[in-house]
This record gives structure tokens, sequence and C-alpha cells, in this order.
């Protein structure tokens, strides 16, 4: 393996590790060298990652519990240093799905959702942060990579996941601010859009007729190992979809189109300047990707109950 995407001596915590993307990120990171500390809700789920961790010839520790509470971000950030003197990267990626439409959805689900998401992804990431901001304070050089889990939901919106959508926005907003207050001590974030079969998804399609299964976690874990390498210094405030053979980068949003008057704006004005754009007879969303790589609303049942 090349040094530079090796993680040699390196130790990363990743949250939602008891299976699917989690597990395939974990065993990646493993693969290439780094010391794991797992979280998941379920000890038992971790510990058989940390089982196939050890058979790689890695090292593990489990931390169990629920991302959204302040001691287990403490408690992630304390095994790393404890277990194994350091830490260097972060790859959150814990979720829970609750899917209704926006009509119909809970105030339960809708926090729940929030909580586990943007919330989870936060106490990762103070905690983390706060540690690397010391050691660099202190002198310490820190080179260390948070890799955090948005979605396509986050542009598209998806229409029975108001709930996940808005999650998934926040986290690329916590992706961004992060890598922009954090860059002179050493840390680098960055965020994907992944597609994969997991528990959260597991209705998406199978290998195809010769075998490839474009929605394979494991297609996922090579860009979360890079993200977390050296080979990706110059990598931060980046966004990715990544699935099957495809890694693609997003841009930030652009302007559509600019309106001006001479004098200051009034109703008719503004109805006059904005009529022509907005034809649509039902109007439709328009704020969607340029090049959507076909994802879709489909990806998730829509839920009208």
């Amino acid at each position: 393996m090349d040094d530079a995407v090796s993680l040699d001596g390196a130790v990363a915590i990743v949250t939602g590790a008891g299976d699917g993307l989690g597990r395939a990120e974990a065993l990646g990171l493993a693969q290439a060298g780094a010391r794991i500390v797992l979280n998941d809700v379920r000890p038992e789920a971790a510990a058989e990652v940390a089982d196939q961790i050890k058979a790689l010839g890695s090292e593990a520790v489990v931390v169990a519990g629920d991302v959204g509470d302040w001691a287990t971000g403490e408690g992630l950030v304390a095994a790393a240093v404890q277990a194994f003197g350091r830490l260097d990267a972060v790859v959150n990626n814990a979720g829970i799905v609750r899917d209704r439409m926006i009509f119909s959805m809970s105030a339960e689900e809708w926090d729940l959702v929030m909580r586990v998401h943007l919330r989870g992804h936060f106490v990762t990431t103070r905690h983390a942060t706060a540690y690397w901001r010391d050691l660099a304070k202190s002198g310490t050089k820190v080179a260390a990579s948070i890799v955090n889990t948005s979605s396509e939901a986050f542009l598209l919106g998806s229409p029975g996941q108001p709930n996940y959508s808005a999650a998934k926005g926040g986290i690329v907003a916590l992706t961004l601010s992060t890598a922009r207050s954090c860059a002179r001590y050493g840390v680098r974030a960055n965020a994907i859009c992944p597609r994969a079969r997991t528990a959260m998804t597991s209705s998406l399609m199978g290998a195809t007729p010769d075998g490839f299964d474009p929605m394979a976690p494991e297609h996922v874990a090579p860009l979360v190992t890079y993200l977390a390498s050296p080979a990706s210094a110059r990598v931060t405030g980046e966004v990715f979809v990544v699935h099957g053979g495809v890694a693609a980068l997003l841009g930030p949003p652009t302007v559509r189109a600019t309106f001006r008057t001479s004098g200051g704006w009034t109703t008719q004005a503004i109805r006059d300047a904005l009529d022509p754009v907005f034809t649509a007879d039902p109007p439709v969303p328009g704020f969607v990707c340029e090049e959507t790589l076909p994802l879709a609303e489909s990806t998730f049942d829509d839920p009208r109950s």
C-alpha cells in the first residue's frame, strides 16, 4: 500500500459500526493499518466487528452507547487515548430513520432522527476537535480528519423523510463550519453522501447479473479510508457522492438567477421580475442538482400513513 494512504499507527473512531456502512468503513480503516474505537448502541454487534478487526491483525475497542449522549462522545475520545495513546480520525456514521410525511410526523419521530444524526455528529465532533485543539495549542503537530455522513436527501428533499433530509443538510453545514474553524489546528472535515444497502435501506437493488453489487457498503469504504489518510491532506470542506464505481465531488450552490430594480422593490415589481421564470403548472420544486446521478426519491419508501 502507498505510504500516503496507509494508516499504520493511526487511531480512528467509527460510530454506528455494528453493521452496514459503519462495519465496512471500520474494516477498511483497519485493513489500512488503523486501530479502531467502535461505537454502536448494540454492544454485541460492535464486539463482532472488533473480532473481525483483530483477525485482520489490527486492534479494536468497543464503546457502546447513544451517540447523541454527551458522555458517549467524551467516552469515545477518552477510549482512543487510553487504549492507543492518540486519536487521528473520526468517522461519523450512526443513523436511524423514522419515515413519515411531514403532515403525519410526530415530534418524537422528528427529535429522534435529529438526535442520532445531527446531534450525534456534533457530540463526537465537539469532543474530538477539543482534544485536537488542545494538542495543537500545546505545540504538537496535528493532522486529523473527520468524515461525516450526509445524504443526497439534503438536496433532493426526500418526500417521506423531512426529518432525515433536514438532519443531513445540517450535517453538511456542520462539516463546512468545522472545516473552516478547525483548519488552524490541523483538522480537516469532509462529508460523504453514500448510496449503499444498509439496515436503513435494505430494499435497495442487489447484485447485477454479472455479480457486481453497486449498493454494497464495501464500495464506500475506500473513499472513507482515503479521506482519513495523509493522501487527502489538501482535501477539506468537500462533499462527495459515492457508490459502486462512482465517486462524485459536489460543487457549492450557485445563483440560478439575479433580479435587480433601479429603486426599492415593490410587490408588483417582484411579481413582474419572477413570473417569467416560474411557468410550470402545477408548480414543481426548482432546487435540484444539475447532475442528479440518478438517486432518487424512490430510494426510500414514501410512507403516507
